[in-house]
């Protein structure tokens, strides 16, 4: 059994989350009373939204860089993200990182193609929606990915970064994003919704009524770095 490491932090409340999946994922592939060996860093999130902010994707990698070979020194076999934004720059972390790392991208198109989907709806921060890091890992495994508009991301980034990070959850922001996942299946076409943001599935993860599947990145990510190291 390796030493999975995890970049905490990004945020809080999605991190605790990863630490209980995690413990639920292993005991259910190893009932046997024990646990696995977990090694947190909890970074500081403001100092990774300034970089993302100004797009300043080399200090990113050295940032990230960085605090994942303390995740190696503390006896680490093998990590991962536990966000979705700084995937941005994960390629260039994979590269200059010591030990091999699970993307949540390629996990979560992974479970897309199992589930045969070919026109997904992403939600997430702003960074997320608007970046190029889910169109070019999906459109390889010729799956399409729409944006909400504008205005929709707008509407997501703000309630992301000024309610979800901060672990409030509210029942009238639950229903705006509903609102605009069934604008989305009724006008984009789209045949499931990509929970891009790791804090998504705290409003969203019980959603059942849409007529269509919710993609947990959190999840997916935890059972991919699970098949990984146990």
């Amino acid at each position: 059994m390796k030493t999975l490491g995890v970049i905490g932090g990004i945020g809080p409340e999605s991190t605790i989350e990863y630490y209980r999946y995690l413990i639920a994922a292993y005991r259910a592939r190893k009932p046997d009373g024990s646990y696995p060996t977990i090694v947190i860093n909890s970074i500081n999130m403001r100092i990774l939204l300034d970089m993302i902010e100004a797009d300043d994707r080399v200090r990113m990698v050295e940032y990230l860089v960085g605090e994942i070979e303390k995740l190696a020194a503390a006896g680490a076999e093998c990590g991962l993200l536990a966000a979705n934004t700084p995937h941005i720059v994960f390629d260039e972390i994979r590269r200059q990182a010591s030990i091999p790392m699970v993307s949540i991208v390629e996990a979560t198109r992974d479970a897309a193609k199992v589930l045969g989907l070919k026109r997904l709806g992403l939600f997430g921060t702003r960074f997320t929606m608007l970046g190029d890091f889910y169109p070019r890992v999906f459109s390889a495994a010729q799956i399409e990915l729409v944006v909400p508009k504008a205005d929709e991301q707008t509407y997501i980034h703000d309630r992301y970064m000024n309610e979800l990070v901060k672990g409030a959850i509210l029942a009238e922001t639950r229903r705006g994003l509903l609102a605009i996942v069934d604008r989305m299946k009724e006008q984009e076409g789209i045949e499931g919704l990509i929970l891009g943001g790791t804090e998504l599935p705290l409003i969203l993860g019980d959603a059942t009524d849409q007529g269509i599947p919710f993609l947990d990145t959190t999840r997916i990510h935890v059972e991919a770095a699970g098949a990984s190291v146990w």
